[in-house]
């Protein structure tokens, strides 16, 4: 009698353990795939958000281009057009240091159109770098005339996934063209600071402040947040009325 109780208890015993482990393995194969799932849902967001960030920046490139070649090459080639024109007229003593001028003036704008044919390639930040790509960002604004911008940094290679880099500078054109659209800043400054493990981004402006507690859920604040965390980026904004904004990037180089 005792040895069938013995032998029941076992079974029990047994078929409990078995269907612990059956569930403690559904969990964890549940668990897996919902992870699974979660990091196939955030390759599609990020992948998506970096193929918009480009064609945002082909469109952006187009417009400077098309505003650069209308004002500053085609006044440079009309120019060329006049001298030609004068020259047909007189073509003595002078004849010679005019050729010299009009071949100058030519180098000059050969020089543009090679400039400009670097920022049709599609990644931007792959050829020249954050950097040197804030930097150019930094003087297309200053040719406005809308306000003073600065940009200092004390390292122009930083060591950041191309891709993570493209994510970072659209985050900062996205936050100049807030300034612009809506702060009436007159000053503008852009800091950058590198370490090993963490890069620091801060956009700091004297406008006219706003409400952080009242940001609208299609604003470019949110576009912004959103992007940030795509690459893990920290990012805070901090502002007062009629005392500017400031906003913070952190990009953590070890995270991903």
């Amino acid at each position: 009698m005792e040895e069938n109780n013995l032998v029941i208890i076992f079974t029990v015993t047994l078929f409990i353990i078995v269907l612990t482990m059956i569930f403690i393995y559904a969990v964890f194969i549940k668990k897996k795939t919902t992870l699974l799932i979660e990091q196939k849902e955030k390759d599609l967001r990020f992948e998506k958000e970096l193929a918009t960030s480009q064609v945002e920046m082909k469109e952006q490139t187009l417009n400077y281009i098309g505003q650069e070649l209308h004002d500053d090459l085609g006044q440079k080639l009309s120019v060329v057009r006049l001298r030609q024109n004068q020259l047909i007229t007189k073509l003595r003593n002078s004849e010679k240091e005019d050729l010299i001028e009009l071949n100058e003036l030519l180098g000059e704008c050969i020089q543009d159109i090679r400039n400009l044919s670097k920022t049709l390639i599609t990644e931007q930040i792959i050829h020249f770098g954050l950097a040197e790509s804030i930097e150019r960002e930094v003087q297309r604004i200053k040719k406005l005339n809308l306000l003073q911008i600065e940009f200092i940094t004390q390292k122009q290679d930083i060591d950041i996934s191309p891709k993570h880099g493209l994510i970072l500078f659209r985050i900062i054109q996205e936050s100049i063209n807030n300034v612009l659209k809506h702060s009436r800043a007159k000053n503008v400054s852009i800091q950058m600071e590198d370490d090993c493990e963490k890069l620091h981004i801060s956009i700091s402006d004297n406008g006219r402040g706003f409400d952080t507690n009242s940001i609208q859920d299609g604003s470019g604040l949110k576009n912004m947040e959103l992007r940030a965390k795509l690459i893990h980026a920290e990012l805070s904004i901090q502002s007062e009325l009629n005392k500017g904004t400031q906003t913070l990037i952190t990009y953590h180089k070890n995270l991903l």
